[in-house]
């Protein structure tokens, strides 16, 4: 079985066992599970269920695993004759996450 997720504007097909990187939230101290409530998706053959817009009932419960950073993007301006470079890097931080359960 697997489901079709909503998070942060983007769609993820997710089935149980599968490590994913989520846009990262602020999550309270000790929290240890996130709840995707934003289910479009869930089942498999004859037994799926599509939502218009969100399937009623049903949600993914994933176990947090850590914060992890993406690889560097470098962004590099240069003119030319004119002695003018600009480097900048950013490295975006994810939320890695189990999917332990989906619940339709």
């Amino acid at each position: 079985m697997y489901a079709i997720i909503d998070d942060g504007g983007r769609q993820y097909k997710v089935q149980e066992g599968q490590v994913l990187d989520v846009d990262i939230r602020d999550l309270p101290e000790g929290t240890d599970t996130v709840e995707f409530d934003k289910v479009l998706f869930v089942g498999v053959g004859s037994d799926s269920k599509i939502g218009a817009p969100l399937v009623a009932g049903a949600k993914v419960l994933a176990k947090v695993q850590g914060e992890i950073k993406a690889p560097k993007i470098d962004n590099l301006h240069f003119i030319r004759r004119k002695g003018h470079i600009t480097h900048k890097g950013h490295r975006q931080q994810y939320l890695r996450v189990k999917i332990e359960q989906i619940i339709s």
